[in-house]
């Protein structure tokens, strides 16, 4: 797993390096945390299970409450709908990626949640890095137009990063996915989660402008590091 941080990810999960002064999974926790959730399922390889619960425990530090279930194979993300079922128990459910670290309140966006399917997109500058993503092409009223990964011609600026929010729908969805080219069952691509609510005509976009970074490499890694260093002695003067 997570070859892009190897060597150091062949004898530590990827989510337990540190970014700045905390392990690498405070901060997707935190996006939660501060957006008012008080439940959250925490998905877990076999072979780290003890040392993330070592950590976390049962989220009292967080002022939650952890629940965990171990992961046995790589099958996609969009397996963590099927193997949280029971923790989904009816209920709109919003995931985060463990290695994507973002300064901004969400609570909003997740609060207002209706129904469908719910993705959040950044507006970037850079179309190198555009053309390494997940690309949102986006109507005037926020509806997803098309959502396209790593397009030699992206259509649109606007990114999809690694935060979603779904009615109880996703865990039907998530079982009668096919897997893509790579043997896995996607959140997006074709086929995925989001091109299944995409094709419903029930996937929206909400766009946020704080920081955002997918810490899987040894360059973004060391970049919000570098932010969140900055960010503290900012708020110590």
């Amino acid at each position: 797993w997570a070859p892009r941080l190897r060597p150091l990810t062949w004898v530590i999960s990827k989510q337990l390096l540190p970014v700045y002064d905390k392990p690498m999974v405070y901060y997707p926790l935190n996006t939660l945390v501060s957006a008012g959730i008080k439940d959250i399922l925490i998905i877990i390889a076999p072979e780290n299970s003890g040392l993330f619960l070592n950590l976390l425990g049962t989220g009292e530090e967080f002022g939650v409450h952890f629940s965990y279930v171990v992961q046995k194979e790589p099958r996609g993300l969009a397996d963590a709908f099927i193997i949280g079922e029971d923790f989904i128990d009816g209920d709109n459910i919003t995931m985060v990626l463990g290695d994507n670290i973002f300064d901004y309140d969400f609570s909003e966006h997740i609060k207002n949640f209706k129904s469908g399917g719910q993705i959040y997109v950044k507006k970037l500058d850079d179309i190198e890095t555009i053309k390494r993503l997940g690309v949102v092409e986006l109507d005037n009223n926020h509806k997803v137009l098309s959502i396209e990964e790593k397009p030699a011609n992206p259509k649109s600026m606007y990114v999809s990063v690694g935060l979603y929010t779904y009615d109880s729908r996703v865990v039907k969805i998530a079982k009668n996915l096919q897997p893509s080219a790579r043997g896995e069952i996607e959140i997006s691509g074709n086929p995925s989660i989001n091109n299944t609510f995409l094709e419903m005509k029930e996937l929206e976009a909400k766009i946020f402008d704080g920081f955002w970074e997918d810490a899987g490499n040894f360059d973004t890694l060391l970049n919000a590091g570098n932010y969140m260093s900055q960010k503290n002695k900012n708020q110590k003067t």
